[in-house]
């Protein structure tokens, strides 16, 4: 299986959440991630600028390929070995739905992330 490269908002507590959920759950190193407001992620090198990696979930194989949206939390959630996930997010039929949904979210992900960031935050950053 192919190492996948997510980038990701680290501005955003809920993108921060879900990145962390991920790690804890990369034993296999199928998974690394790049915050998109670093100095470690290059527009130039990965060909998509941050407005666009803002817009759409951006992932990147250790090939060069690029992939975009519902099939970067598929992608990833394989790799977490979270299969029941990854199923629900590869089934075409929801792909449009899960597509709009991730739309509006990056679009108000900072107000929507000031509601439930935190609480996403420390459940899982909870010990036990």
């Amino acid at each position: 299986m192919k190492k996948l490269t997510m980038f990701y908002d680290g501005l955003c507590p809920l993108c921060q959440a879900e990145i962390q959920f991920l790690s804890g759950r990369n034993q296999k190193g199928l998974l690394s991630f790049v915050d998109i407001n670093s100095t470690h992620y290059s527009p130039e090198r990965v060909g998509v600028s941050c407005d666009q990696a803002l817009a759409s979930m951006c992932a990147q194989y250790d090939d060069g390929e690029l992939i975009e949206g519902v099939e970067v939390f598929s992608a990833a959630y394989s790799r977490a070995n979270l299969p029941k996930l990854a199923w629900l997010f590869s089934r075409p039929s929801l792909t449009p739905f899960w597509n709009v949904g991730y739309r509006f979210f990056a679009k108000h992900r900072h107000a929507i992330s000031a509601l439930l960031g935190p609480l996403a935050l420390r459940l899982v950053n909870r010990k036990g």
